[in-house]
């Protein structure tokens, strides 16, 4: 599958334009005096209206970083004032969309004209890996960092690289412990997500049927992925099976862990945890399951908004890639094995230690928790703020949310992060590999267990 520019919206369009001359002035590529493309080119390049284009290079002007000369073009300014400096925000790559940063960081710019912020987007793939060659190279001051990546930190000893922080009050505290090693927060959250269900209003009335609810099991979800799939020329479910943030729903749903002490050896045959692996491999035998070779995370979501699939497993931050599709959609919590379960993953704010510029990078990080950014999160994109005033704000903003978008207070009860299940993320990198043989049929479930307990349980001498 190839990403065609229509699986975004205009205004995704026009935030990628402004961030990506935002960042070229910023780090010198466009020069102070240079003129930016004419307003034709920059819509064809980007697919946008003369109108969005424009509306796009207002808030670049609002920032004092171009201004437009009548008749002659637009034209670049200093990216920053006397005395001003410049900051390096290193993110995933699909942050900028994923919250509405970009529009986020126009406001701060207008707020505090002397710092600017030069967007670095990052792989999702070795995300912590590339985090740490940019932190030894000085190349960036500040970063967003998820749980896992965080836990890659401390499994490799390089806490010492981030600086610890206090968080601010108003933050739901369950996400707290997500960036704390040896009691100490080194990173603080700014947006988060439960894996949950989601499905197509629309499916589920044309067969008259009821609308998923906590009461659900998996024997449920499967009776009505049989129904919804049955001569509709559609397929009842999918997920994108390699995601780390999908199938160890299943596992973390069994309520066990792999092994009783850190250090302790690995349990899985015989295990309630070899009955979740099991449950994700009969789901996906099923035959309302599609069996895909995926080419990234969204591809779900891109089947899902063409009406594809009735059903998919995703987050809050993956809703952001079903907007202004023409079918009724909503959410609910995720069906149960075990027990309820829902894998959390939370992404926050973190400070290199070394940064020559930590006051810049500590006021960028308290305008980003403060109330209007997290409300701005909050009203222009599926996101949840970390601030709970801003999460549970109930007015109507520019993102339409599923009825149900206040779902998540309910099941809070439930959220898990993978290091609840004793295990690292080298460690669940390596079962991701071995389980392919499985999925595929090409590897029994006994013999998978058991080279997965010799290879993660301690060598004793």
């Amino acid at each position: 599958m190839s990403n065609k520019p229509n699986r975004t919206t205009f205004r995704e369009r026009m935030d990628t334009m402004v961030a990506g001359l935002r960042d070229e002035i910023v780090g010198g590529i466009l020069s102070v005096g240079s003129f930016l493309p004419s307003e034709v080119e920059l819509g064809k390049r980007y697919q946008l209206s003369k109108n969005s284009v424009r509306k796009g290079l207002d808030m670049l002007v609002a920032e004092k970083l171009i201004e437009k000369v009548p008749c002659v073009g637009t034209r670049v300014c200093a990216p920053a004032v006397q005395g001003g400096v410049t900051i390096r925000l290193g993110c995933y790559s699909g942050v900028m969309e994923q919250t509405g940063l970009n529009r986020i960081l126009s406001e701060f710019h207008v707020a505090f004209p002397h710092i600017r912020v030069q967007t670095v987007a990052l792989p999702f793939v070795n995300y912590h890996e590339s985090i740490m060659d940019c932190l030894h190279n000085g190349m960036l001051d500040a970063f967003t960092v998820n749980q896992n990546d965080f836990c890659h930190f401390a499994e490799n000893d390089n806490l010492d690289w981030l600086e610890p922080i206090d968080p601010p009050s108003g933050l739901y505290p369950f996400l707290h412990r997500a960036f704390v090693s040896e009691k100490r927060q080194y990173a603080v959250p700014f947006v988060f997500s439960p894996v949950v269900l989601c499905y197509n209003r629309d499916h589920f009335a044309a067969k008259n049927m009821r609308e998923p609810d906590s009461s659900w099991t998996w024997s449920d979800f499967l009776t009505a992925a049989a129904q919804l799939s049955e001569g509709s020329g559609r397929f009842g479910f999918y997920f994108y099976l390699l995601s780390l943030n999908r199938w160890p729903v299943f596992l973390l749903q069994s309520g066990a862990k792999f092994r009783a002490e850190r250090d302790g050896a690995v349990r899985i045959a015989g295990t309630k945890l070899q009955e979740a692996l099991a449950l994700c491999r009969e789901l996906i035998d099923s035959g309302s399951f599609l069996s895909l070779f995926a080419e990234g995370t969204n591809d779900a979501e891109l089947l899902f908004s063409q009406e594809k699939v009735s059903m998919i497993m995703t987050t809050y931050f993956s809703l952001n890639y079903i907007q202004n599709k023409g079918f009724a959609f909503d959410i609910s919590p995720l069906p149960y094995f075990e027990q309820p379960a829902s894998l959390l993953s939370a992404i926050g704010l973190g400070i290199n230690r070394k940064s020559e510029h930590k006051e810049a990078v500590r006021t960028l990080i308290d305008y980003l928790l403060d109330y209007p950014a997290q409300l701005s999160v909050r009203q222009n994109s599926h996101s949840i703020p970390s601030l709970i005033q801003a999460a549970e704000w109930s007015g109507q903003g520019s993102v339409k949310h599923p009825s149900r978008y206040h779902m998540y207070r309910e099941i809070i009860p439930t959220f898990k992060y993978v290091t609840d299940l004793h295990i690292t993320p080298a460690e669940l990198d390596m079962m991701n590999s071995e389980l392919k043989m499985y999925w595929s049929k090409l590897e029994r479930e006994d013999d998978v267990c058991r080279r997965l307990e010799t290879l993660m349980s301690p060598v004793t001498q």
